[in-house]
């Protein structure tokens, strides 16, 4: 089955130019666009994309409320990955706390789009770990009621010695397998740790886990 793709972004030319980069590679497949966010849930619904690339800043309805929107209404729903112009920007920040499961920079080269796309389809939600701690420590500090909430589910969740280990691997951007190599441990059990941190804080995917930790202050950025 190839992966089905919609594109969602204002700039014409920006649609254009994902759509001939993905439709160029085997296995994607691009099954519709949208100039804006207020136009994404009909879509999916009607579409069911296995990933929506979703613009950030949109004129009608922003990509965070339209990730929140997607998420709230469509079971079981798409992967989401943003594109944004400025990784450093508060709004993917945003972004990924309401959901999101990765971001694309849109001057990224055709084969990292490509592989973004296919990463967050195969359910590697977390793309630029790096820049991920960066936004965590401009835009997730403080007290707000996020790193309350952030808290409150760390401290529910519970988790044994072995499973904050692997959080706060996960945390710094190591995969599965590289998790697996740090604790000399085999896949599998990563899996198995990774799928009961993601049960107990109640988090949809890794980079949910991931915001969690830092806006918890259970890992410091830098």
């Amino acid at each position: 089955m190839p992966v089905t793709v919609l594109l969602v972004d204002d700039e014409p030319l920006v649609r254009a130019g994902l759509r001939a980069v993905l439709e160029a590679q085997p296995g994607i497949e691009v099954v519709g666009e949208a100039a804006d966010g207020a136009a994404v849930i009909p879509l999916v619904r009607r579409l069911r994309p296995a990933v929506v690339a979703m613009d950030v800043r949109m004129p009608l309805m922003d990509g965070i409320e339209a990730t929140r929107a997607v998420l709230r209404t469509v079971d079981p729903p798409p992967k989401i990955l943003v594109v944004t112009t400025f990784e450093n920007d508060e709004y993917v920040y945003e972004a990924l706390r309401a959901g999101a499961d990765g971001f694309l920079l849109k001057r990224a080269r055709p084969a990292e789009i490509v592989h973004a796309v296919r990463l967050v389809a195969e359910g590697e939600s977390l793309l630029f770990p790096a820049s991920v701690r960066r936004l965590a420590a401009e835009y997730g500090g403080g007290d707000g009621a996020a790193n309350r909430a952030a808290r409150d589910a760390l401290q529910r969740a519970r988790l044994t010695g072995r499973e904050a280990e692997v959080l706060r691997l996960m945390a710094r951007g190591l995969s599965n397998a590289e998790i697996a190599d740090r604790l000399f441990v085999g896949p599998e059990t990563v899996k198995s740790h990774v799928s009961a941190v993601l049960a107990k804080l109640g988090a949809r995917d890794r980079t949910q886990a991931v915001i969690t930790a830092y806006e918890s202050g259970f890992v410091a950025p830098g």
